[in-house]
C-alpha cells in the first residue's frame, strides 16, 4: 500500500469517526479529530499527483459531514438564543399597555437571607 493510499484510508477512517461523533453530539471527540484531519488534507493539497478517482468517494463523506456540522451549529445557535432569552426573562419583562406601547419592566429579586440559630 502506497503512502497515498494509506492517507486516503486514514482520511476515510477519520471521516467515519467524525460522522459518529456528530451523530452522538460528542463535540469533545470531534475536536480531537481536527488536527489529524487538517494534516491529512494538507498532505493531499501539497501532493500534485493525487488521483482524482480516489478522492471522489471521500467527497461524498465530506459533504455528508459538512451537512451534519451545519446542523450541529444551527442547534448550538438555537440553544444559545434560547438561553439568552431565558436570561433576559429572569432580569426583565417586556409587556404592552392598552395602547400597544411596549413597556420594559426590570425585575429585581432581593437575595434572601436566612438566619439559623
Amino acid at each position: 500500500m502506497t503512502p497515498e493510499n494509506t492517507g486516503f484510508s486514514m482520511l476515510d477512517t477519520v471521516l467515519e469517526q467524525e460522522r459518529s461523533f456528530l451523530l452522538k453530539g460528542d463535540l469533545e471527540g470531534l475536536a480531537t479529530l481536527l488536527p489529524v484531519k487538517e494534516q491529512l488534507v494538507e498532505m493531499f493539497l501539497t501532493n500534485k499527483g493525487v488521483d482524482r478517482n480516489q478522492i471522489v468517494p471521500l467527497e461524498g463523506k465530506l459533504r455528508r459531514n459538512q451537512l451534519l456540522l451545519d446542523g450541529a451549529l444551527d442547534g448550538i445557535r438555537a440553544v444559545s438564543a434560547r438561553l439568552a432569552a431565558l436570561r433576559q426573562v429572569r432580569n426583565a419583562l417586556d409587556t404592552y399597555d392598552a395602547h400597544g406601547r411596549k413597556k420594559h419592566v426590570e425585575i429585581s429579586v432581593a437575595p434572601k437571607v436566612e438566619k439559623r440559630a
